[in-house]
């Protein structure tokens, strides 16, 4: 039952598929959607392996409140419940309701995990609510809304778990924090003993109203060229304005490439295209197993992605990475495949990324048409490490470095990294 592959992260609402917002359906149509839902994940889903989740228990658990349910947001509600169990930030549904929480990471301003058994932020998302009202790494979450936060991840911790599982919580409190859709948030931290609260939507959901003045944006530093591609590495479109801004670099002494604001994924033909700048003979960049085929055989099926130089197109200068936790899905990809390519003085730098799991592929529900999506590939280094596993070769602890509001870390460190190659 393999689809067509999607290597792009969901953002939360397809424009396709609002057509039947108001339509319902029959229990038994519900009923059966839910049972083309399961057995996807149930047939395709390459990291049970690495989950602590019971989906057998999954349909025990849900497909008996299918029985009560009277319409389509119900159903939506109980499908993201479901998915949750699975606790992975790379699936999920392209459809929401208004108290649906948003998509991380291109929802969300604030990356947070548990670290010695406290919540704890790691990175917040320049521009938008969270920078502008004050919230900064290192602060303890205590509550938001008014609700404890163990009292909140609780609510989006799975219920079929073998085992507890830190993954899970720190999955739950990032889905937590961002929030949904309708009720501005109010967030309760802690930091150098005092409790303080936040408002990070008191000027309206500044993360929908983002606008990017261009595709790819240039800049010059003295003689080093800076790109920042912005998000839109799904859209083809792109291949040719980083073409402009790459002919833009021909006299620079070195370059920077920012992939800091790239977590809705994308396709391999953009990666494609942005890597063959910096190869002047074709390359593996990417190792892809899809596992299905072994589950089903016992045989396993595995390939490497080869990146080829373009014509015409070449940059031979040294060259930096930036990467964060808002480099998601195919973004990551790109950094992986740079580091891969062995280029000479070559850095990624930044701190560790999104994280997601593998490459996705695209489901459409018989009846309500509701479309899904999850890792059914698993994505590797081509040294073999997991691409969720890398760490950047110049890494950033925002725990342990703390930059002036005014100045740009990664930037810095790039800067500096460059003038100790002269």
């Amino acid at each position: 039952m393999k689809k067509a592959a999607l290597i792009i992260l969901l953002t939360g609402l397809a424009p396709a598929i609002l057509f039947s917002q108001t339509q319902q359906f029959t229990n038994d149509k519900y009923k059966e959607d839910f049972d083309f839902f399961w057995k996807s994940i149930n047939d395709e889903y390459c990291y049970f392996g690495k989950k602590q989740t019971d989906w057998e228990k999954v349909k025990e658990i849900y497909a008996p409140m299918i029985d009560t349910i009277k319409t389509r947001d119900q159903f939506v509600n109980i499908l993201e419940k479901a998915i949750y169990e699975i606790y992975d930030h790379h699936a999920g549904l392209n459809t929401n309701t208004d108290n649906s929480q948003r998509v991380v990471p291109t929802g969300t301003d604030i990356w947070a995990e548990y670290i010695n058994g406290k919540p704890v932020i790691t990175e917040v998302r320049p521009g938008l609510g969270a920078t502008s009202c004050g919230i900064t790494t290192g602060m303890e979450i205590i509550a938001i809304n008014e609700e404890p936060v163990n009292n909140g991840v609780e609510r989006f911790l799975p219920k079929s778990a073998k085992h507890a599982d830190v993954e899970a919580k720190n999955f739950a409190l990032r889905i937590l924090i961002a929030g949904n859709h309708i009720q501005p948030r109010k967030i309760s931290l802690k930091y150098n003993g005092a409790v303080k609260d936040y408002f990070p939507d008191k000027d309206g959901f500044l993360i929908d109203k983002m606008k990017y003045p261009s595709m790819v944006e240039t800049k010059f530093i003295g003689t080093i060229g800076y790109i920042r591609i912005n998000n839109f590495l799904f859209d083809n479109d792109l291949i040719p304005a980083f073409d402009s801004a790459m002919q833009l670099m021909n006299n620079t002494t070195a370059l920077i490439i920012d992939m800091r604001e790239t977590p809705s994924g994308g396709n391999t033909s953009v990666a494609r295209a942005i890597l063959g700048w910096f190869t002047d003979k074709e390359k593996f960049y990417q190792k892809h197993e899809y596992y299905a085929e072994e589950k089903q055989t016992g045989i396993k099926r595995s390939w490497e992605e080869i990146v080829s130089p373009r014509k015409g197109k070449y940059y031979n200068k040294p060259l930096v990475v930036l990467c964060d936790h808002w480099t998601g899905s195919i973004a990551e990809g790109i950094t992986i495949g740079f580091d891969g390519l062995h280029r000479p003085n070559t850095k990624t730098l930044g701190t560790a990324m999104a994280r997601l799991n593998g490459a996705v592929y695209g489901y459409e529900m018989p009846n309500t048409k509701i479309h899904f999506s999850f890792p059914a590939e698993r994505l590797y280094h081509v040294n073999g490490l997991p691409r969720e596993q890398y760490i950047p070769s110049i890494y950033i602890d925002f725990l342990k470095e703390h930059p002036a509001n005014s100045s740009d870390l990664f930037i810095e460190k790039a800067l500096a990294y460059l003038k100790s190659l002269k």
